[in-house]
């Protein structure tokens, strides 16, 4: 590797590293899902470099594309702003939406008192909320005695799948630029390392401001808020697809 393509790889990898850090959309949504939907760290991190590697390789596939049938930097520039514009709304409206829902769940999870009257004059009274399923167990008819008792599949959730089409939709916009020069020099392995620092570094990144602030949300002594961390993370979402709208982060 010359001088010059050392240069360029590190600055790759720089520029990756100081726009993930800078953009809070790369990494507040799978802090704030990951601590809504309870997720274990694994599958956090798991989704996070999923929807980070997805993030990276739309914007790569664009440009080489567009190198290859010798689209102007400035053509390709206009394209990643319109996807960038597109992700924005997408996260914006999605986190809205989940905050709608996380207030009606937090509202059926209010604790209130019921009193019950029975027949022989005893009274008492208990406190509950409706969230979740008030079940009566019956035995189903014509179930066999020795029969293993039948497991409900868990539900799927559209959460992480949403994330990911966001995030193959939001552009890396300094990729473009340093992955022009290499390709422009007739140099594959060039941009190939181009890549591969600019992406490295993006998704390391991501990783590691969401094991941090994960790991510190679970310190936090939420206490009543915890009803409403499904409202707080869609807030979170939206407020970062307005950051990115109207803010430029």
């Amino acid at each position: 590797m010359n001088v010059d393509l050392g240069l360029l790889v590190l600055t790759a990898a720089s520029i990756g590293f100081i726009h993930t850090l800078l953009g809070p959309d790369h990494y507040v949504p799978f802090v704030a899902m990951g601590a809504a939907r309870r997720w274990t760290t694994r599958k956090t991190l798991l989704i996070t470099s999923l929807c980070g590697l997805g993030h990276v390789a739309g914007s790569v596939a664009i440009g080489l594309i567009g190198i290859a049938i010798g689209v102007s930097l400035s053509r390709l520039e206009w394209l990643e702003g319109l996807r960038g514009d597109a992700a924005a709304w997408l996260l914006t409206g999605f986190g809205l939406a989940y905050l709608a829902w996380g207030l009606k769940k937090a509202w059926r999870a209010r604790p209130h008192t019921h009193e019950h009257f029975h027949g022989d004059g005893t009274f008492h009274r208990h406190e509950h909320g409706h969230e979740g399923q008030h079940l009566h167990p019956h035995v189903p008819p014509q179930a066999h005695p020795l029969a293993p008792p039948r497991k409900e599949p868990p539900p799927v959730s559209i959460t992480p799948w949403a994330l990911f089409v966001v995030f193959i939709l939001g552009p890396c916009e300094p990729l473009i630029p340093v992955l022009m020069y290499p390709a422009s020099q007739h140099s594959v392995w060039g941009t190939v390392a181009v890549v591969v620092a600019f992406g490295a570094a993006t998704v390391a990144t991501m990783l590691t401001v969401v094991y941090l602030a994960g790991r510190g949300i679970e310190r936090l002594p939420l206490g009543t808020a915890e009803r409403y961390s499904h409202a707080l993370a869609g807030a979170a979402l939206s407020l970062c697809g307005l950051g990115v709208l109207f803010l430029g982060l």
